[in-house]
């Protein structure tokens, strides 16, 4: 079934075309990120450069441990750059977007496994080819002799638990509240491994001027991320309770497994969320304490009232329908970049599937509005929205679709089916062409899982749609 509800609306004045050449600040916002992470790890490889004696790399024993000595810096580094991308910085949440910081951290992992297993493995077989032992012998020489090798080797295994467990195919069977409690274990794998890179790095050990200057050097990048980390995932959050107290006003059921959160709070406006954005959000009961999901705002923000909208997708997200009013709520945010001020064009496009119709809902409401929340810039007259839902039971938020379109603010058209039942998908290429002709002149929003979100995104690009002007809200932060 395809279900319309069409309404037109007068023509409003054009919004500003982007420029035909040239980077978009957030492109160049990318740029500056991997620039300033690139020039950590050059100056990580220096420090090792600087601090190796000239002649002293002559055998191939003394060659492997070089190798093993700048492989072990390099994953330490990198290491680091994966907490600091996940530390929640407003500088890299507003140049890269959480959700994109969050992709690089997942694709950093595997390089941190392989560089502290080569670290490993190299500097023992460096030292056996040095002072021609069995590589084994060697390696319990090692663990036993070395100064806090042994919380280095636990460090170790703690970083090989959570890449393990961190695997796509292994990722897909854990609860993710499993999932996460181990990877917090890598907090205590990098405090476990920080003191033998100081008592046994050659890089650091000794009086020379050159390790001493390295040595406060690498405590100090230690320390820096420590700081980081603390203030914008534990002070932050706090300071923010205190400050808006939030707490659960109203659980709402939407659709099967839909339910919507109301949170009550005092100058919620503060915080400059903006529809379409997401919110770490830490519900204070048991079964929810212990992790922080992310929800989409589902309603333009009011100065005392925010919506998320849930979809039942696992444990967590199922038992957001059982929450309490008035249990407290401790929130980080808001994250993103999928908001109206990315639109660039009169006419916008809005696709929704599965949860993705809470930020969905929110965008609809705020660019079909007469103004800006913050601003007096007008927005497009032209807003359609294609929902997607397999069953009629599924479509949340269908009702107030309905009232925005019966306003003459927006056209909906419901796109409810399977794609075996309908012998189609209603979002290819011929029928997102037939449904839009005018695509190709359209900023596109898209949001739903994580297949959808794929095949719609090249679906656009085969239809000549401006890859600037599409944009996609993924959810997953694991």
């Amino acid at each position: 079934m395809v279900a319309d509800v069409a309404t037109t609306r007068p023509r409003r004045a054009r919004l500003a075309a982007p420029a035909a050449h040239g980077r978009s600040p957030k492109d160049a916002g990318h740029l500056a990120v991997r620039a300033a992470l690139l020039a950590g790890g050059v100056a990580v490889a220096a420090l090792w450069w600087l601090g190796t004696i000239p002649g002293s790399v002559s055998d191939l024993g003394d060659q492997v441990t070089a190798v093993g000595r700048i492989t072990g810096l390099l994953g330490a580094y990198l290491v680091l750059v994966q907490v600091l991308l996940m530390a929640r910085l407003p500088w890299f949440e507003a140049a890269v977007g959480l959700d994109r910081l969050a992709a690089w951290h997942r694709g950093l992992g595997t390089n941190v496994v392989i560089l502290l297993s080569a670290h490993v493995l190299l500097t023992v077989e460096g030292y056996s080819l040095t002072g021609h032992h069995a590589t084994l012998s060697e390696g319990w020489t090692v663990l036993t002799t070395y100064p806090d090798m042994l919380k280095a080797t636990v460090g170790l295994a703690l970083f090989l638990l959570v890449g393990f467990t961190s695997a796509t195919w292994a990722r897909r069977r854990l609860r993710y509240e499993a999932w996460y409690l181990v990877h917090l274990g890598s907090y205590l794998a990098i405090a476990l491994a920080f003191f033998h890179q100081t008592s046994t790095g050659a890089d650091f050990v000794g009086g020379d001027p050159r390790h001493v200057a390295a040595r406060g050097l690498w405590t100090g990048m230690y320390l820096v991320v420590a700081v980081a980390v603390f203030c914008w995932r534990i002070v932050l959050p706090a300071r923010g309770w205190l400050r808006h107290a939030m707490l659960v006003d109203q659980v709402v059921p939407e659709a099967d497994g839909v339910v919507s959160v109301w949170v009550r709070g005092r100058r919620l406006d503060e915080l400059g969320g903006r529809a379409g954005q997401f919110l770490l959000w830490r519900f204070i009961t048991p079964g929810h304490v212990w992790t922080a999901h992310p929800y989409s705002l589902s309603a333009v923000p009011t100065p005392h009232r925010l919506r998320l909208t849930v979809k039942n997708a696992g444990d967590h997200s199922g038992a957001v329908a059982h929450l309490r009013t008035g249990v407290p709520i401790l929130a980080e945010g808001p994250f993103g970049h999928f908001t109206a001020a990315a639109a660039q064009q009169q006419k916008v496009l809005l696709i929704a599937g599965g949860s993705g119709i809470g930020p969905i809902r929110a965008l609809a409401e705020e660019l079909s509005g007469p103004r800006l929340p913050r601003g007096g810039q007008r927005r497009g007259a032209d807003v359609l929205v294609l929902y997607r839902a397999s069953r009629e039971a599924d479509l949340a938020l269908a009702d107030e679709l309905d009232a925005l379109a019966a306003e003459g603010r927006i056209r909906v058209r419901y796109l409810v089916g399977r794609r075996l039942d309908l012998g189609f998908d209603p979002l290819g290429r011929g029928a997102l062409s037939r449904l839009v002709p005018d695509v190709g002149q359209r900023d596109v929003f898209v949001c739903g899982p994580a297949e959808m979100n794929a095949s719609v995104r090249d679906t656009l690009l085969q239809l000549r749609v401006p890859r600037r002007r599409i944009h996609v809200e993924e959810f997953s932060l694991a």
